[in-house]
């Protein structure tokens, strides 16, 4: 399967709401365990440092899929469209990996060759 396979709702989500592989592991994690999950088990499971799990959880609370709790963060979308959308997201995932991941792989790549451009020396005319 390639990216262009996966449905519109799923590849909108992830090119406007998932900016990386382990935000949405992240996410599916929250997602898959009612309870809270806090940034050092989080960090384990997702082979992360704390400090980069504590931003992508901040992350996912901004974008409003998750919400801080007492013990954490716990997945919270914020309605039922979007829970509809990350239960899409998940099934996709789970049966394209590949497909799913070059296509987050596809935008942090653009946005890193546009950054590179604008550096990039350019003859006069």
């Amino acid at each position: 399967m390639t990216a262009a396979a996966i449905t519109g709702e799923v590849r909108r989500f992830l090119l406007a709401v998932i900016p990386s592989v382990p935000h949405l592991e992240a996410l599916l994690l929250l997602r898959g365990q009612p309870e809270p999950w806090n940034a050092p088990d989080l960090a384990r499971r997702l082979y992360l440092d704390e400090a980069s799990v504590q931003a992508l959880l901040e992350d996912l609370v901004q974008a409003d899929l998750a919400a801080a709790a007492d013990d954490g963060v716990r997945y919270a979308p914020s309605d039922a469209i979007v829970a509809a959308t990350v239960d899409a997201v998940a099934l996709a995932y789970g049966r394209h990996v590949v497909a799913v991941t070059e296509l987050i792989h596809s935008t942090s790549d653009r946005k890193a060759q546009r950054f590179a451009d604008a550096f990039r020396l350019r003859k006069e005319p």
